[in-house]
């Protein structure tokens, strides 16, 4: 398996976390991917116009039946609004043709553009990048985005250690506005994003760790305790930490 993310060029920084390049072979396996906070569009050299995976409330199996090429860009949490003509959180656990989210016309445009071109990863997503650019540039700035993206700051400042009703009081807004906005601009309820967040930072700290204490690293990562921990790893993840643990300080 071949993976390898780029950065985006600066006007697209603020939108996008990275563009990314990954050839995988035809495997018997599967292997887990974890939520992230990230929407992303994937292009794959089937053809095919490409497809948006939405946010994940939970982790995902994927296989590979048939080696694939795959070129696709991830957006900063709560930007990929400002690229897809739909409310996020219909976008959430699923994958949608990207002709159902830009004009059919765009989206073979693209396509053709990729798949006719034997030219190496990074020419091919440049070409992704002026593509986004165009949509940008093209769309105004949908309202209630402003809002979203402070919310999403601050979770993220604080590792999703602030509770809903906080959040909201510190905006300035009810805490229902605050959800509907949220999930229309990013994808998931502030509860389920705050969630993940911490999800993920104990999950790079186990990475991080060859023998973690896990009572202390539940509590650094914002969980009560480390019941509370294992409960948020079988739900997200589908493993407990110290299978998670395991798989990533094993492999051959």
């Amino acid at each position: 398996m071949y993976y390898c993310e780029y950065l985006p060029q600066p006007n697209l920084a603020p939108y996008v976390a990275c563009l990314w390049a990954a050839r995988a072979p035809v495997s018997a396996h599967t292997h887990r991917v974890l939520p992230d906070n990230c929407v992303d569009i994937l292009w794959q050299d089937d053809g095919r116009q490409g497809f948006a995976v939405g946010m994940m409330s939970s982790s995902i199996l994927v296989a590979s039946a048939r080696p694939v090429r795959t070129l696709a860009v991830r957006f900063q949490p709560g930007m990929a609004g400002m690229f897809l003509e739909a409310p996020l959180q219909v976008l959430t656990d699923q994958r949608t043709d990207i002709d159902l989210l830009w004009s059919r016309s765009d989206a073979d445009r693209l396509a053709e553009a990729l798949w006719t071109s034997d030219a190496p990863d990074r020419a091919l997503l440049a070409i992704i990048e002026r593509a986004l650019l165009h949509r940008l540039q093209d769309g105004g700035t949908p309202s209630g985005v402003a809002l979203a993206r402070h919310a999403v700051a601050l979770l993220e400042g604080r590792g999703g250690a602030v509770r809903v009703e906080a959040l909201s009081a510190q905006l300035g807004v009810s805490r229902q506005h605050l959800a509907a906005q949220f999930r229309q601009h990013v994808g998931l309820s502030p509860k389920l994003f705050a969630r993940i967040c911490r999800f993920r930072l104990a999950t790079a700290a186990i990475r991080a760790e060859r023998a973690p204490d896990w009572a202390q690293l539940a509590l650094e990562c914002g969980y009560f305790d480390q019941s509370h921990l294992i409960h948020d790893f079988q739900e997200l993840a589908g493993s407990t930490p110290e299978r998670f643990h395991f798989s990533n300080h094993n492999v051959a």
